[in-house]
């Protein structure tokens, strides 16, 4: 009896045994198995394809391909240096060097989202061409974007004489993106007549750099006459626009095409907030008969390199203007549109002389505030 109490004692405890081995290797092929599989979804996935090509459905397969789908597509650094040593694409794409235009094509693909449009960042314009008129700013700004390190807004925005409640963030979300090392710009030539406009500048930023382009105020009025009657046939005469009463041969000053050409006056205006220093007078004149030499010199006040030369230009016979040489990859040259190089109207020689002699000690007040003889007497 006692012995086989001990029997069973035995066969049992030989169970418990057996049991608790079994339940050991469960929780240890478990744990394996566990492990095995963690360390699959850490593998990289590519890697994982190739050692495992036919493996079955995963639901982590999903997360992984959604996360892939949300992650942005990377951005490639610039090198700004190949921007300003001309290596760059045309002035009017946003430049990048050869690693990063490999990168960008790859990108759009990838996302449909043209890179170019996110490099680099908006800033307010370094510099303003503010000025005049009939000028020569259509062709100074068209000329300037030859230059790779310039990046200019092309319309003209009228924030300061017109916009300006937009504020300035307006402003600035108007101008094209520009990488270090590159300089953002725009043209407005009403500013420089525009009474709040200096002020208004300068709380934008007191050190921009500002350019002017004068011409023969004489010559400037009968040109912006001759756009403003291509617009309205009906216009009345110059000479009875010019001038308050024949008989007397009094100017009317109140005459936008009159009152444009008072630099002086107007520069007074602007030396309230700007030192000299901060101008550069472009001449029209020049601009025309030597247009890289003018071009050296605005190159000269940026402070960029002397990229624009000879070699960009031709003079248009028919348009009486130089225009810019075929680019590479057009099929033509570059020239301003048919709204310039208008021919003028005749208009009598006494009503010239006359506008001629008014003007002419506001320009030898303008030859002293600017240090430049233009020469137009």
């Amino acid at each position: 009896m006692g012995c086989g109490g001990c029997r069973i004692r035995f066969n049992l405890w030989k169970v418990l045994s057996k049991a608790s081995v079994c339940f050991t290797m469960v929780l240890i092929f478990t744990y394996f198995f566990y492990c095995l599989t963690g360390f699959c979804d850490s593998t990289p996935r590519a890697l994982f394809k190739q050692q495992a090509p036919h493996r079955g459905y995963d639901i982590s397969d999903d997360r992984r391909r959604m996360l892939e789908d949300l992650r942005p597509s990377p951005r490639f650094p610039l090198d700004a240096r190949s921007v300003r040593n001309g290596t760059a694409a045309a002035p009017r794409a946003q430049q990048v060097d050869a690693e990063g235009q490999r990168s960008k094509n790859e990108s759009t693909q990838s996302s449909g989202i043209p890179v170019s449009n996110t490099f680099g960042s908006k800033r307010f314009p370094q510099a303003i061409i503010i000025g005049v008129k009939k000028g020569g700013t259509r062709a100074l700004l068209e000329f300037l974007r030859i230059h790779p390190d310039v990046r200019a807004f092309g319309a003209e925005p009228h924030f300061f004489d017109r916009f300006y409640d937009k504020g300035l963030e307006w402003y600035r979300n108007l101008m094209p993106r520009t990488l270090d090392g590159q300089i953002t710009m725009e043209k407005t030539p009403s500013y420089f007549v525009t009474k709040e406009a200096p002020s208004r500048v300068c709380t934008m930023n007191c050190q921009t750099k500002l350019i002017v382009v004068v011409r023969d105020p004489v010559t400037r009025a009968v040109s912006d006459y001759t756009q403003t009657l291509s617009k309205n046939p009906g216009l009345p005469s110059f000479q009875s626009l010019a001038l308050k009463n024949a008989t007397t041969g009094l100017i009317d000053t109140s005459w936008s095409a009159v009152r444009i050409g008072l630099y002086a006056k107007h520069l007074e205006s602007w030396l309230q907030y700007f030192p000299l220093s901060q101008f550069l007078f472009v001449s029209g004149e020049r601009l025309v008969s030597d247009p890289a030499g003018e071009m050296g010199r605005v190159q000269d006040f940026l402070g960029l390199k002397r990229v624009i030369s000879d070699k960009h230009f031709y003079f248009n016979q028919t348009k009486g203007f130089p225009c810019l040489k075929k680019p590479e990859g057009s099929s033509r040259p570059r020239c301003l549109g048919k709204s310039k190089g208008r021919p003028h109207p005749d208009i009598h020689s006494e009503v010239l002389q006359r506008l001629r002699d008014f003007y002419r000690p506001f320009n030898h007040r303008f030859y002293q505030l600017s240090g430049q003889d233009f020469g137009w007497d």
